[in-house]
């Protein structure tokens, strides 16, 4: 039986949002419907590129998709210019034929959050679920924004942010780590791993020895990301650098 999570090594951060984009565009032109769960941070800033490229060189077809964000801060509006509903537009939204109707994110400013991420998990199942989702991961291991901690929440839930996730955003909110919110809601690990299908990406020196307690460390709520290790359909696309602790390991 094929190992999973799946390791693909890619010469640097282009070639892995190159690739990452190609199997994007090719599940959207075979399932046009798709149902797509994205991230933020400065890891798909790459990938998002590359899916804009593609749309404009009519390789890609976002019209029907239906996307779900991970995760957003708690307090922020969504005309926030931090907010990640923000991001999304600044980054890729704007740039493609998505449907806004289609595009589902957390509203960090509900006045009950709760309700807010019950009322988030039952679009996902109206959805059908998510076909594909893209996953980030923080250098402590942390994947939307489920941080290291005794337990983990399987659903979407309120989360208080670490001090290093809260530097990690910092650039959003003026370049200040104190401006940024100290909670959020975040999809649970239940959530992603219910994914028919996920890739995690990482670039960069800073994320190899998370990447390699990812691989080959044991299922830990203290790294949230090695629970992809359960999923049975799951890869993880590196470059060279994010790859350097795995040694022998593909």
């Amino acid at each position: 039986m094929e190992r999973s999570p799946r390791v693909v090594i890619l010469a640097d951060a282009r070639a892995v949002a190159r690739e990452l984009a190609r199997r994007v565009g090719e599940t959207l032109r075979a399932k046009p419907d798709l149902v797509l769960g994205l991230p933020t941070g400065r890891t798909p800033l790459l990938l998002y590129q590359e899916l804009v490229e593609l749309y404009r060189r009519g390789e890609a077809d976002f019209s029907r998709a239906i996307t779900f964000n991970l995760d957003e801060f708690l307090g922020v509006s969504p005309g926030h210019p931090g907010s990640y509903r923000s991001f999304m537009r600044r980054f890729l939204f704007d740039h493609v034929n998505a449907d806004p109707s289609r595009t589902n994110f957390l509203d960090g400013a509900a006045a009950d959050p709760q309700e807010e991420c019950e009322r988030y998990e039952h679009e996902i199942d109206r959805a059908g679920g998510i076909d594909l989702q893209i996953l980030g991961i923080g250098t402590n291991g942390h994947i939307g924004f489920n941080e290291p901690a005794a337990e983990l929440e399987a659903r979407t839930h309120r989360v208080r942010l670490k001090p290093e996730t809260r530097r990690s955003n910092a650039a959003l909110f003026g370049g200040d780590a104190e401006t940024v919110p100290a909670e959020a809601l975040s999809m649970g690990m239940g959530t992603i791993l219910q994914a028919r299908a996920a890739v995690l990406i990482a670039t960069g020196r800073s994320k190899a020895l998370c990447v390699e307690r990812l691989v080959n460390g044991p299922i830990t709520t203290l790294l949230p990301a090695s629970f992809l290790q359960l999923h049975r359909n799951a890869d993880i696309y590196l470059d060279e650098e994010a790859a350097s602790a795995l040694g022998g390991t593909r």
